[in-house]
């Protein structure tokens, strides 16, 4: 206890010490600062200098206090935290030796120190004109033309009187300072025209000048000394300014200065830029040679590319890995599947060969056993049953017969019982439940299910196809009695006095075409060149463009849009508009996917694909691409059937064909059909344009409807009664003659009609034959039919009147290129498609399977963009007194320029896919948010490509995360000005406009500030923005002695360090408005 209590006895003496020896001191410093702030000369105490010079230097700091808000209200666009800047520039409190070095030389450093108004005189030249070049000051209280003392000169200054007192914080008045002239401390400058000291800034080198005798320059500064003045000597630094007019006092490049009177060179391995203060390692891989400026950072840049080039590569070999295996898999888990139902159906047919040999040995067994009974009785009620279908045995007496009967009989009752079941040939039969026990298409996940459920399928569909064609009595029945028969919903279409004029031409392309088309059958529109088949096709399927209809046209009796059923309507374009960079496999899957119901079964929508196949012919090039013109794929033929699979595969109702056969042999365009039949049994109405078929097609045909030249109708009908038709009025087909062909050549004008029959009577014969009302314009022809008939059976046609029938049901709407529909007709087709997010994965998936395909594209484009930026790099140097802003420039054309021509191809080599899709009741905003998310992948890439040799050429002081942001927004900000581009113009065009764009837009935001009208256009430019943001990034990393050198570059750019962040909000906000200016431009005028 008593130890404890020494203890703190002991302490507390120590705190009362410690507390006596800091008033002691505190009086001191008291005492020294109030008696004689500098007069150090009295004392001569070294012990004194350190507290004079911090009691100076905390004067001299409080300084900047004053300027504060002036500053901020004059200089704010240029100094985000102006404490902090100030304190970077005028903070010395790591080495304060120019001070103590000063106040040994000069004995009254206060009182030559600058006063708050002299400091805001000097520095008011600079905030008025905002011009870093050096200024001459106006005329003062101590220099002008009645007092120039030598202290007035550049790199001189002068003292107050020695019982004045100067007060540092004065901001109005200037003391009187004309005694004692000398030269300027080393540290400070002093510019000609006032009498007073100024610190030099950090990052400066501000020592005694000394006079170069053969120029008269005092060295390293500029200025010369007075002339008639000997005992003038050179003093020290005369200006701060901007590094263009006063880069003497900046410290020099591969030099590093700590304080403002002290210069290193820079060591190995260091590197010091222009105003450094200190020397900053180099990174281990970078070169830096003594007395380097900047790092080499090339080894970085083509480490980074090296590395981007190998994820990039990685991630393209496994992706084309992960999907070759995929579909190795797939290919395997198909085949099996095929293999097994093909087994299958092998077994049901031995087993089917071997129950009819069953039958006729037990059906001759019975014969020989009734003769035999009725040789030995006579009595026909012993006889034996008939093939015992149930649990009939053999007869009696042959024991081995009896069992081999009853076995056979159990087999052949379980093929009976379970003809369907999808699993491979099973010995163990003759279980009753198995068709009940067989999984559903929603109860099959795997693939190797679904693939054993759609060839099972497909293997019972080719066997009632042999039923059909063998037309056995059981097949019939069969047929009759299959619940499993898929029917579509029907849809009729019918047409009456359509007629199709061309807008402001008033031609007429149709005319009063009466007729329709009917579900389960095929009709072919022939004709000559000229008559209008493919726009009759158009007009029904509601795509023609340009015209006025009149007339009406009905669907299953009523006048709906036939737009209301477009989710069940295909239509087949005569140009093969098909993804060529995708396998058939995924064209017709795709299609599958967006078209089908969105509550079919994955089983049954893989079941449909695989039918189209087989039926199409496509098997074996399933996994070939398409090809395109630049890329061979598969032939012409089998792209035309992948053309026609398209719209096979959404099982349609109405199927329209525009020249499906055209450029495809024979044996291709019987494959054809004979798929197209197997669609009409389902109940679809399929309607086709063909060109000059064969004998055999044209047989395939159920109706033909024949069309004249100007869109008239000669026949429309049966195909068996069309000769019968035509031979009524003396019309014959020679033999060994096509009739469609024969009867072309007569619409042409080859061949010509039977004598007093003319072309132009054929479709006025056609109206009398129906009783359809005749044009006026074709009256005549009445005439020339009655005299030519001389009162035949077909009777006399007299003057009919004018139809009135168009005008009961007319229908003038016209449709246009600038029709717009945001809004989808009412929807009749019954056919719920996946929605848009399901929609969105779909078209994803296949832009991702593109996008990896043209890899050689995306290379060629990052390659591009690599040998830009190290030409941009090396060729425009950070320069300090542009902060980099050429460099900067040529960034933002160049990046906009490549990114640009690279992101039209998204959007402009797809207009014809685009349009079929949406025309089919595809989401359009599912395929434009797809393609831009595919792209955001190029957003995030091409900036780093662009950067890695960018940055390490050029070294700009900013970092490489800021650029790589900035970049970034650009990126995105040109990509959606592509997009606009793509759609609305031709590729042509698109791809001059954004040539020319950033080029103009980059001129437009560098006008002057004298320039009103250009400076505010300028101020919308996403060019001025990306500049911006650009410069003050790296702006922001010069301070100290560049203080005024970022302050004038800034204002003269009209740039503001607060408007980082708003300048890449400018660019994500431009880039978000141009998508949605894009997506508006897609829906209306992407569409024809």
């Amino acid at each position: 206890m008593i130890e404890m209590s020494g203890i703190r006895l002991n302490s507390s003496r120590i705190a009362s010490l410690v507390l006596l020896i800091w008033v002691i001191v505190l009086g001191s410093s008291r005492r020294v600062w109030c008696v004689d702030e500098d007069d150090y000369s009295k004392s001569g105490n070294p012990k004194v200098l350190p507290l004079v010079t911090s009691l100076i230097y905390n004067q001299i700091l409080n300084l900047t206090q004053i300027f504060n808000k002036e500053i901020t209200g004059t200089l704010g666009y240029c100094t985000k935290n102006v404490d902090a800047d100030l304190n970077g520039a005028f903070k010395f409190s790591n080495n304060l030796d120019f001070l103590s070095n000063c106040v040994k030389e000069t004995k009254d450093v206060t009182k030559r120190i600058c006063t708050a108004a002299e400091m805001k005189f000097y520095f008011s030249s600079f905030m008025d004109t905002k011009s870093a070049d050096a200024q001459f000051l106006k005329p003062n209280r101590n220099c002008n033309l009645t007092s120039w003392v030598p202290g007035c000169e550049p790199g001189w200054a002068c003292t107050i009187p020695q019982d004045a007192q100067v007060d540092l914080k004065n901001s109005k008045d200037f003391p009187d300072r004309t005694l004692d002239s000398q030269p300027c401390c080393a540290g400070f400058f002093c510019p000609r025209g006032i009498t007073c000291m100024i610190p030099c800034p950090l990052g400066s080198y501000c020592p005694r000048a000394k006079l170069n005798k053969a120029t008269g320059i005092c060295e390293p500064y500029t200025y010369q000394l007075p002339p008639g003045k000997t005992n003038h000597s050179c003093g020290g630094a005369d200006v701060w300014a901007g590094v263009t007019s006063s880069d003497e006092i900046f410290c020099s490049a591969g030099s590093y200065c700590p304080s403002t009177t002290q210069k290193i060179q820079c060591h190995k391995g260091h590197y010091c830029r222009q105003g450094s203060t200190e020397q900053r390692a180099c990174f281990k891989l970078s070169t830096c040679n003594p007395n380097s400026d900047t790092q080499n950072l090339h080894a970085y840049g083509f480490l980074l590319i090296g590395m981007l080039s190998l994820v990039l590569i990685v991630f393209y070999n496994c992706s084309d890995q992960v999907l070759t295996t995929r579909y190795e898999r797939l290919a395997k888990s198909r085949e099996r599947a095929a293999r097994s139902a093909r087994e299958t159906a092998q077994a049901r047919q031995r087993w089917k060969f071997a129950k009819d040999a069953a039958k006729k040995r037990a059906v001759g067994l019975q014969q020989q056993l009734s003769r035999t009974f009725s040789r030995k009785t006579g009595d026909s009620s012993s006889l034996p049953p008939k093939f015992p279908s149930t649990s009939s045995t053999a007869p009696s007496g042959a024991p081995k017969t009896k069992n081999e009967a009853g076995s056979l009989t159990k087999m052949l009752q379980s093929l009976e019982d379970n003809p369907d079941s999808h699993k491979g040939f099973d010995m163990a039969i003759g279980d009753k439940n198995i068709k009940k026990q067989m999984p559903k298409a929603k109860q099959l996940h795997t693939k190797s299910q679904i693939f054993k459920y759609a060839y099972g399928q497909l293997e019972k569909e080719k066997a009632m196809e042999q039923k059909q064609q063998n037309l056995t009595f059981s097949g019939v029945i069969s047929m009759a009695t299959d619940t499993d028969m898929k029917t579509r919903p029907t849809i009729e279409v019918a047409f009456k006095d359509l007629t199709i004029t061309l807008k402001h031409k008033h031609k007429h392309l149709m005319r009063r075409v009466t007729g329709k088309i009917m579900p389960g059958r095929i009709s072919a529109v022939m004709g000559p060149s000229g008559a209008g088949k493919t726009t009759f096709l158009s007009a029904v399927a509601g795509k023609i463009r340009g015209c006025i209809i009149s007339g009406s046209i009905l669907i299953n009796g009523r006048p709906d849009s036939i737009h209301c059923y477009k989710k069940i309507i295909g239509f087949v374009p005569q140009d093969d508009v098909v993804h060529g960079n995708l396998t058939v496999e995924e064209n017709l899957r795709f299609s599958a996917r967006c078209r089908l119901s969105a509550d079919l079964p994955k089983a049954d929508k893989v079941l449909v694909v695989e039918r189209v196949i087989e039926s199409l012919g496509l098997q074996a090039v399933r996994d070939s691409l398409v090809g395109t013109v630049e890329k061979r794929g598969i032939s012409g033929g089998q792209r035309k059937r992948v053309n026609v699979g398209l719209e096979m595969v959404m099982e349609p109702s109405l199927l329209i064909l525009d020249e499906p056969t055209s450029g495809l042999d024979s044996s291709s365009s019987n494959l054809l059909i004979k798929a197209l039949r197997r669609e009409a049994l389902e109940g679809v109405n399929i309607c086709m344009v063909v060109h000059q078929p064969s004998y055999t097609l044209y047989k395939m045909f159920d109706d033909l409807i024949l069309l004249a030249k100007g869109g008239l109708t000669v026949y429309h009908g049966s195909v068996k009664k069309v000769e019968e038709y035509f031979a009524s009025f003396g019309i014959t087909v020679p033999e060994r003659v096509n009739p469609p062909d024969h009867f072309i050549d007569i619409l042409e004008g080859i061949v010509k009609p039977s004598a007093g029959l003319t072309v132009e009577q054929l479709p006025v014969r056609w109206m009398l034959h129906n009783g359809y009302p005749v044009p006026p314009d074709m009256l005549h022809f009445c005439d020339e039919i009655a005299s030519a008939s001389k009162g035949a059976s077909t009777g006399t046609p007299g003057v009919p009147e004018p139809s009135s029938a168009g005008s009961a049901l007319k229908d003038s709407q016209e449709h246009s290129q600038s029709q717009l529909s945001f809004f989808a007709p009412y929807d009749l087709s019954g056919r719920h498609t996946p929605g848009l997010i399901r929609q969105y994965r779909y078209f994803l998936g296949r832009n991702s399977k593109q996008r990896l395909r043209e890899a050689q594209l995306q290379a060629a484009d990052y390659l591009i963009l690599l040998l830009a930026g190290a030409c941009l790099g090396t060729l425009s140097k950070m320069k300090g007194d542009t902060f980099g802003y050429f460099g900067y420039m040529y960034t933002v054309i160049s990046v906009s320029l490549l990114c640009k021509i690279s992101a039209l191809r998204s959007f402009s080599l797809d207009k014809l896919h685009f349009r079929r899709e949406s025309e089919s009741g595809m989401s359009s905003l599912a395929y434009f948010l797809s393609k831009d998310t595919v792209d955001h992948f190029n957003t995030l890439i091409k900036p780093l490509v662009f950067l890695s040799m960018f940055y390490s050429f050029n070294n700009p002081r900013s970092t490489f995360f800021e650029n790589y942001i900035v970049l970034l927004c650009l990126v995105y900000c040109v990509t959606g000005v592509a997009y606009v581009f793509a759609i609305f113009l031709q590729p042509g065009q698109a791809q001059l406009w954004c040539v020319l764009l950033p080029v103009v837009l980059t001129l437009i935001a560098n006008q002057g500030k004298d320039d009103r009208f250009g400076k505010t256009l300028g101020d919308y430019c996403y060019p001025k923005w990306a500049l911006e943001a650009f410069l003050i990034a790296n702006a922001q990393r010069y301070s100290g002695v560049w203080l005024i050198t970022r302050c004038a570059a800034l204002n003269d750019f009209g740039y503001d360090v607060h408007h980082w962040n708003r300048c890449l909000l400018y660019l994500i906000g431009s880039g978000i408005l141009c998508r949605f200016l894009a997506y508006f431009c897609l829906v209306k005028f992407g569409k024809p």
